[in-house]
């Protein structure tokens, strides 16, 4: 069998496992946390209003990437590293959009498809490599067109060659840059994935010609400088299932993931600091300088040194280091569309970043990335901790918490009955998740 069609052959008979079904409840819950600020209008966030002058239908086509913007407006959504993007974002707001106009639906339905989903893109984080990011490609862009495009065909039933056809139809239009990193294109992306997604399971469904066979063939040709390695898209497929190892990854920070084990580092050097009794001011008057070191090419996402504004902090080393020694917390404001704060800009410029000549090049094992934040005080003295991303992912998550945070606004009561929902176990479920994701005030308005 071709690519395409061994993939699709997997796609139309995965059976997720219950264990697969669970992580994927988490999964939906994480992205309802980040989404529904954006969806709600409570994130200071003016892209989706922009958005919504352009794209008026109320169709399944504009309810994906209306969706699929909010949900990486803040930059607070699921991580895979297999992947290394973001599933989430592109896959659920694509599965939604079909949904919404599918009552026929079930819970489960939808949490199988979303699990292929991931799976698909994991496999295509593997296939690819590293080389495809490396060469300027946004992953949730470009390889999750490909994985919501497998998700969707698994959730309207699509046969093998159907499955085929959506896969083909759905890469032949995947793109998406990192240098738009910093902007509200980015986000987009997402969206614009999500909708190529559905548009080619529409397309398909209406009987649309397409080349299904040799179209993933000429992707990976095409996008990863002849580092790919194909075989992985189909090899040990669902076993162990991609949601489940390494599984999704979710963010305590909403600030790019390439940043968070170095806010770990300055957030354990300024707890050291208070615990000793002293003060956050005694602090930043004592810094003379700062410097963080990572493997060679561990930047690589975390791209700005001086940023503009909060969005382009999201993806400043400087900016998140110095937002972590100020602040006990950061927050969705902190990384808003509104200028930099000027405490911690100013402490920011005085981080520099060297990287660790002797440590493994980053594009080798991204898994093995840590960074290491040393403070110099005027005094001479140094305080000094050093996070590996393993144990910045070992620290205890606390989801519900999380939904909290991002919907302070919201009652405990409403924010259990989300909770509630993103299980899936009613028959209503989904509908009352479309309706307030779609409904009248939500992205469609």
């Amino acid at each position: 069998m071709t690519l395409t069609s061994s993939l699709a052959k997997l796609i139309v008979s995965a059976r997720p496992s219950a264990e697969a079904r669970e992580n994927a409840r988490e999964g939906l819950l994480d992205f309802l946390a980040v989404t529904l600020p954006v969806v709600r209008g409570e994130a200071g966030d003016s892209g989706l209003k922009s958005l919504q002058q352009v794209y008026r239908a109320d169709d399944a086509q504009t309810r994906a990437v209306l969706l699929g913007y909010a949900g990486h407006a803040l930059d607070f959504d699921d991580f895979h590293p297999d992947f290394r993007g973001h599933p989430g974002v592109v896959i659920l707001p694509a599965l939604l959009a079909l949904a919404a106009g599918r009552p026929d639906i079930s819970g489960e339905q939808f949490l199988n498809a979303w699990v292929t989903g991931v799976e698909t893109a994991g496999r295509l984080g593997l296939a690819a490599g590293s080389q495809h990011y490396k060469l300027g490609f946004h992953n949730t862009a470009t390889l999750g067109t490909i994985a919501a495009a497998a998700a969707c065909a698994r959730l309207v039933s699509a046969s093998e060659p159907e499955t085929a056809l959506i896969l083909g139809t759905a890469a032949t239009q995947a793109g998406g840059l990192r240098a738009q990193f910093g902007s509200a294109v980015k986000p987009l992306h997402a969206g614009l994935a999500a909708q190529i997604a559905v548009t080619a399971t529409l397309l398909t469904l209406a009987g649309f010609h397409s080349q299904a066979e040799n179209v993933l063939d000429s992707f990976f040709t095409a996008y990863c400088a002849g580092q790919q390695q194909p075989e992985k898209l189909t090899e040990s497929w669902g076993a162990p299932w991609r949601i489940v190892s390494p599984g999704l990854e979710f963010k305590p920070y909403p600030t790019c993931g390439g940043t968070h084990s170095a806010a770990d580092a300055a957030r354990a050097i300024r707890h050291d600091w208070l615990q000793q009794g002293n003060s956050v001011s005694d602090l930043k008057n004592a810094v003379e300088r700062i410097e963080v070191s990572f493997p060679p090419g561990g930047d690589i996402a975390a791209s700005v040194r001086v940023p503009s504004n909060g969005i382009e902090a999201r993806f400043s080393l400087e900016y998140v280091i110095a937002a972590s020694l100020l602040r006990d917390a950061l927050l969705i404001q902190d990384f808003s569309e509104n200028p930099p704060d000027t405490e911690i800009a100013a402490l920011a410029a005085r981080v520099t970043r060297h990287p660790d000549v002797s440590a493994p090049p980053d594009e080798l094992n991204p898994a093995a990335r840590f960074h290491q934040v040393t403070v110099f005080l005027r005094n001479g003295e140094t305080l000094q901790k050093r996070f590996t991303r393993q144990q910045s992912l070992a620290i205890a998550f606390d989801l519900p918490g999380k939904l909290r945070a991002c919907l302070p606004d919201m009652t405990d009561a409403q924010r259990a009955n989300i909770v509630a929902l993103s299980r899936l176990e009613s028959r209503d479920s989904l509908p009352q998740l479309c309706d307030l994701l779609f409904g009248a005030g939500a992205t469609t308005r």
